[in-house]
């Protein structure tokens, strides 16, 4: 292997011969035709073509104009492109006359990246529109820079026999575009028109007949769904990676009827808006989630509502589309059924705003198979927006957030899966089995590292099924043939099962929850591992080595392992999975263990029934079902109810959110804050195993009691969550301090789901910036559980590598 030509072999001006190959997302990006631009405009003869490691070009002429193709060939790729390496070899020159473009290879190992999804680009919705385009109103126009790609890929290297598009013959019109390279389709392999593309359809129950629903006829499917909607009615829309369920956001009767059907509890609903047009009213629009909304891969973005006084006559959603949420989550359309269904120019009027939510029944993964559809549907759908192109790959809408001017991912799927992370340390071929809530998995070798899209919540058979899938998905699209799986320590985890059950004799690496999380924050901002960083690692739960609950950690960790050196303190956790779907219990708990008597004038104490409040006592008395816990999600549980926000949660994360919300409604300049008090952990704190020295323990019970003051003196919610919030971003300043001030780490990682919180995660970043310290945030995957196994698999593998050495 050489580099570009030398410049003595530019002097010569000897005709040269160079292979160059092309790693990275180069495949269904249109990078052959710009290959093949730049080799004839430089006047050079050879070939380009496609295989299962990346694109491979041979170029042959004068080395000048060879170096210069070597030089741009990077720098100047397509758009949606993304080149990870260029590799040159020295061949024979051949006397070739002419640039050729090959047919793919196949055979040979993957080393090529498959592009995202990635919405309708500009130049194809102008032919959308355009009533003298021959695809004119075609719902699946697309070209080399838009359209589906992860979606439909079956295999590699990824040309339209290996895909889902495999089925439909090119008429002679697509075929000629498909094979000119000057042409913005060349080689678009979901290239396609209303002569030969997939045929949409809409299905609807037949009134009063018992059945399969059956197809509208004599209409034009989208105009009739649209005609629908607007009526109330509730459709599933095909998307790019599953089904949507659809119904007019506008309409109170509509978003209640699919709440109530979807088994969707308050859980927020994400709208679909016709334009930003529809949004500027509604929330608040910075330049950066406006580039998010109205960009190739137009995520769900979490907004904050405005308000002001809505605008007379504006379009807004109904209350109960995300009710108690400090934000609305939008997004734009991104396929050209999208368009269609809010209407082009001239279209009878629809919807402006949509609820679009996954087309499934509550904590079942997404439905993309149409005849599942139909059937898992019925019972939440009116109809049927549907077509015959398959979906190969599941994959949710990504959810995101702009948080101090730099993204959050919160969900990391669609746009951005399957695109790989690079590792700051080098692992061995790996498989990362990620938790058992907002499962992501995640293959990784060498330094590159594929999370597949987001899975779900384990707890389901269906999930679970879908997570074997997306094992073998992965594996069929990467190089990574896995030598040892890493798994979270939680003994009851059916992720952890899995990988025990399917080990087959490799080495499955057991990873502490929060070790994982950290370790995943410090591997996406590049850290090599070879200094500790203080993690802050806060959610709802994770096991601990103590048998414990885990979750309001602060540990110095680097990669080889971590000491927890400090934690929230232990408070009761009665009747486990009750006392997160109850937050009144978390805050009878949390009362008893600060000394705190159970007056009804506080509102979690007459939020529980007597008979419970009786049970509960004795319970906690009795310590009966009440593993300890140090989880600063059930912390913000707690205090939700108290301060009488959210006593029943019917969502994860519900009552820490609508506190989030109601510290966002406090008057501007309080500048109160509690105080936790700090001491070392004693031999009653619960933990059976101490560290030398002990940890620091954070015991809330003075945050309660000023609480409860602050209650009783008449301080509303608002003031009261506000100064919680500050609180914590307080104990965290201080406790890191402490652990600079010991053990000299000026780095810290904030991690977990509760950092999800902006608000919270905002405060935390600010104080600690102000002191000196390095702050990381996660910026490419999610702060929750759908980062975990990235993390994972980098301990896992460094743990392994370490036991290999010893042996």
């Amino acid at each position: 292997m050489s580099g570009p030509p030398s410049a003595a072999a530019v002097a010569d001006g000897t005709p040269l011969r160079r292979r160059v190959t092309v790693r990275g997302v180069v495949q269904g990006v249109g990078f052959r035709p710009y290959v093949y631009t730049l080799a004839t405009g430089l006047e050079l003869s050879g070939h380009v073509t496609n295989t299962p490691e990346g694109v491979i070009a041979e170029v042959e002429g004068a080395p000048s104009a060879v170096a210069r193709f070597c030089d741009r060939i990077a720098v100047q790729a397509p758009p949606l492109a993304r080149v990870d390496s260029v590799h040159h070899d020295d061949v024979p020159v051949t006397g070739e006359a002419a640039f050729t473009i090959l047919a793919s290879r196949t055979g040979g190992r993957a080393g090529t990246l498959i592009p995202p999804d990635t919405a309708t680009c500009a130049d194809c919705l102008r032919e959308l529109a355009d009533p003298s385009d021959r695809r004119h109103r075609h719902p699946f126009i697309n070209c080399t820079h838009c359209g589906p790609r992860f979606t439909i890929v079956t295999g590699l290297p990824y040309d339209r026999s290996h895909t889902t598009m495999a089925g439909f013959p090119m008429c002679s019109d697509c075929a000629r575009e498909y094979a000119d390279p000057a042409d913005r389709r060349f080689h678009a392999q979901p290239v396609a028109c209303p002569a030969c593309g997939p045929r949409l359809r809409l299905l609807v129950p037949r009134p009063g007949v018992s059945g399969p629903p059956e197809p509208v006829v004599g209409a034009d499917p989208v105009a009739e769904a649209r005609r629908l909607l607007a009526g109330g009615a509730i459709l599933a829309v095909k998307g790019l990676g599953g089904y949507h369920l659809a119904c007019d956001a506008t309409n109170p009767e509509a978003v209640a009827l699919l709440r109530r059907r979807k088994a969707r509890g308050d859980k927020p609903f994400a709208v679909m808006a016709r334009s930003l047009d529809d949004l500027w009213h509604l929330v608040r629009i910075g330049a950066e989630e406006r580039s998010l909304l109205d960009g190739a891969t137009r995520p769900i973005v979490l907004l904050r509502r405005r308000r002001e006084v809505p605008v007379a006559g504006a379009p807004r959603p109904a209350d109960s589309v995300a009710p108690g949420s400090p934000d609305l989550g939008v997004m734009l359309p991104y396929t050209p059924l999208h368009h269609l269904l809010f209407g082009l120019p001239g279209d009878p009027e629809g919807p402006p705003l949509l609820v679009m939510t996954s087309g499934n029944v509550s904590g079942e993964p997404i439905v993309t198979d149409d005849g599942e559809a139909l059937e898992r549907l019925a019972r939440l759908a009116d109809g049927w927006l549907t077509h015959d192109r398959p979906i190969h790959v599941p994959c949710d809408d990504s959810v995101v957030r702009v948080c101090d001017g730099a993204l959050l991912p919160l969900r990391r799927a669609r746009g951005y899966a399957p695109l790989p992370l690079t590792l700051p340390v080098p692992v061995r071929p790996a498989l990362a089995v990620g938790g058992d809530l907002k499962n992501v998995l995640c293959l990784g070798e060498g330094r590159r590292a594929w999370l597949s899209a987001h899975i779900g919540d384990m707890d389901d058979l269906a999930t679970q099924h879908a997570f074997e899938r997306a094992v073998a998905q992965l594996e069929s699209i990467t190089p990574v043939r896995p030598e040892l799986l890493a798994a979270d320590r939680h003994p009851a985890y059916r992720s952890a099962r899995w990988a025990d059950r399917n080990a087959s004799g490799r080495p499955v690496v057991r990873v502490q929850h929060h070790h994982a999380h950290v370790a995943a924050a410090m591997a996406e901002h590049g850290l090599d591992g070879s200094r500790p960083v203080i993690g802050v690692a806060f959610d709802g739960t994770g096991y601990g080595h103590d048998g414990a609950v885990w979750g309001g950690e602060i540990l110095l960790a680097d990669y080889d392992g971590f000491t927890r050196f400090g934690h929230l303190a232990y408070a009761p956790l009665p009747g486990g999975d009750a006392a997160v779907r109850r937050p009144y219990r978390m805050a009878l708990a949390h009362l008893r263990a600060a000394g705190i008597d159970w007056s009804d004038e506080l509102a979690c104490v007459s939020a529980c029934p007597p008979d419970e409040r009786r049970v509960l006592e004795r319970q906690l008395e009795r310590d009966l079902n009440c593993v300890p816990t140090s989880s600063m999600g059930r912390l913000f549980d707690a205090v939700s109810s108290l301060v009488g926000v959210c006593h029943e949660a019917g969502y994860e994360a519900q009552a820490a959110m609508e506190l989030e919300a109601a510290a966002l409604e406090a008057p501007a300049g309080d500048p109160v804050a509690y105080a936790f008090a700090l001491r070392p952990a004693g031999p009653t704190d619960s933990s059976p195993v101490l560290a030398d020295p002990a940890p620091v323990l954070a015991d809330p019970a003075p945050v309660l009691a000023a609480i409860v003051e602050d209650l009783r003196v008449g301080a509303g919610p608002a003031v009261v969550a506000a100064r919680f919030h500050r609180a914590v971003a307080g104990l965290v300043h201080r406790v890191c301090a402490l652990a600079r001030e010991r053990h000299a780490v000026e780095t810290v990682a904030l991690t977990g789901g509760v950092f999800a919180n902006s608000l919270l995660s905002s405060a935390c970043a600010a104080a600690l910036g102000a002191d000196g310290f390095t702050v990381l945030r996660h910026r490419l995957v999610p702060p929750g559980d759908g980062g975990l196994a990235l993390g994972q698999l980098v301990v896992a593998a460094r743990a392994e590598d370490r036991t290999r050495a010893n042996d």
